[in-house]
């Protein structure tokens, strides 16, 4: 944290020992950013009405599904909404320490937070308001993707390309 509150900290010229550690905790998040997406189209899929009968639940087809309680919902965005605040967190300050321009650097940054938000609230939209709300789930299943990666490359990126200040 020391290095971030020097003024124009840019990833490519921190100390080695700081690229290491900030590259091993964007290894981490791209297992678990991963991990969420094999558990987005393998648990739930990804067409909105696999995800309406994901939290709705269905009596149609082969198998009875149940609709998603609400202590269910609250458990899993209590604790979803803690960790996706502090990847997020921990993302943006590094995104923000790379070259990229600064008006990609605001883009970026507000298509993966207004994934992530939505990530959030859709389970509760979809299972309360209406099926149709899946559309918004999938939409920010897809900002969240698409912000995160850019998020966690390009800072990849500059952290073990950057060039090597011998510190």
């Amino acid at each position: 944290m020391r290095e971030f509150a020097k003024g124009g900290f840019s990833l490519k010229r921190a100390p080695r020992q700081l690229r290491a550690i900030y590259g091993g905790f964007l290894v981490l998040t791209a297992i678990g950013l991963g991990s969420q997406l094999a558990f987005q189209v393998g648990r739930i899929g990804l067409h909105p009405t696999a995800i309406a009968t994901y939290y709705r639940g269905s009596e149609s087809g082969d198998v009875l599904v149940f609709p998603k309680a609400f202590a269910q919902l609250l458990e899993v965005t209590h604790a979803h909404a803690f960790t996706m605040a502090i990847v997020f967190l921990i993302l943006a300050h590094l995104f923000v320490a790379t070259s990229t321009p600064e008006p990609v650097k605001a883009t970026v940054l507000a298509v993966a937070f207004t994934g992530t938000v939505g990530d959030l609230a859709s389970p509760w939209l979809v299972r309360y308001v209406a099926a149709g709300c899946a559309w918004i789930a999938l939409g920010s299943w897809v900002a969240q993707g698409i912000g995160n990666f850019v998020l966690l490359a390009v800072s990849a990126w500059e952290c073990l390309g950057g060039r090597d200040d011998a510190r």
